[in-house]
C-alpha cells in the first residue's frame, strides 16, 4: 500500500481552508488509504470514497472503523459507482507521474501513480467528469505535480464551465518514484538539469451558483 505523501498533505491543508456545511456530500476519488475521507468526514461531511484498488479499499475501510467515522467506502473505476449522484465537495488525488511504457496500462501498486507519458491519464478523466457531479455553488480539489501540467488542467475544468484557479503550491523533495524515473524524466525535459525538487500544485475548481 503506497503510504500518504506530501500531496496528501498539501491536499489535507487545502481542505482545512475549505467551508464545509454539517452533512455536505463529499467524494472522495482514488482514496487510497482514505487519508481525505477521513478528514471531510470530521469536518462534517457525509463522505463516499472510491478507489479501483480492493487493497486501498479494504486499507481505507479498516482506517474508517479505527477512526470511528463512517464513511462509505466502495471499489470502482473513478466516477462509475456514483453515476447520477451529485456533491457539494469533490476531493482527489489521482495518479498523476509521467511513466516510460505509456503504452502498457498500470498494473498492480503502480496504478496508484502511473499516468502516462504526459501523466494526464486519469488527470483528463476527472477534469471532464468530475463537473458534472458538482452541484451548483460545488468544489472539486485536486492535488498533481507541475510535471503533469497545471495549464492544461485549468483550461479543461474551466472549457466545462468552472471558475478554476490554482490555490496551494509546495515544492517538496522527490519522492521514490520520481528518484526511480529521474534520468528518464530530464531526457524528456520534464525536469531541468537544475531541478532537485518537484512542484505540487492544489487547483480548486467552483461550479457558478
Amino acid at each position: 500500500m503506497y503510504a500518504p505523501q506530501d500531496d496528501t498533505t498539501l491536499l489535507v491543508d487545502a481542505l482545512a481552508d475549505e467551508p464545509l456545511a454539517p452533512g455536505a456530500r463529499v467524494l472522495d476519488v482514488c482514496t487510497g488509504t482514505g487519508a481525505l475521507a477521513l478528514e471531510a468526514a470530521r469536518k462534517g461531511g457525509r463522505v463516499t470514497a472510491v478507489d479501483v484498488s480492493w487493497r486501498a479499499v479494504c486499507t481505507a475501510r479498516l482506517n474508517a472503523r479505527l477512526a470511528g467515522l463512517p464513511v462509505r467506502i466502495v471499489r470502482g473505476n473513478l466516477f462509475a459507482p456514483v453515476a447520477g449522484q451529485s456533491f457539494d465537495l469533490i476531493l482527489t488525488n489521482p495518479p498523476y507521474v509521467p511513466a516510460p511504457g505509456a503504452h502498457r496500462m498500470p498494473r498492480g501498486a503502480a496504478r496508484a501513480w502511473d499516468a502516462g507519458q504526459d501523466g494526464r491519464l486519469v488527470l483528463d478523466r476527472i477534469c471532464r467528469e468530475a463537473p458534472a457531479l458538482l452541484r451548483p455553488g460545488g468544489v472539486l480539489l485536486m492535488v498533481h505535480s507541475a510535471l503533469s501540467g497545471a495549464d492544461p488542467t485549468l483550461r479543461l475544468l474551466r472549457a466545462a464551465g468552472l471558475t478554476a484557479s490554482v490555490t496551494e503550491r509546495r515544492w517538496v523533495a522527490f519522492g521514490p518514484v520520481l528518484r526511480e524515473r529521474e534520468g528518464w524524466l530530464r531526457e524528456r525535459g520534464l525536469l531541468s538539469a537544475d531541478d532537485e525538487k518537484e512542484e505540487l500544485v492544489v487547483i480548486r475548481a467552483e461550479r457558478p451558483v
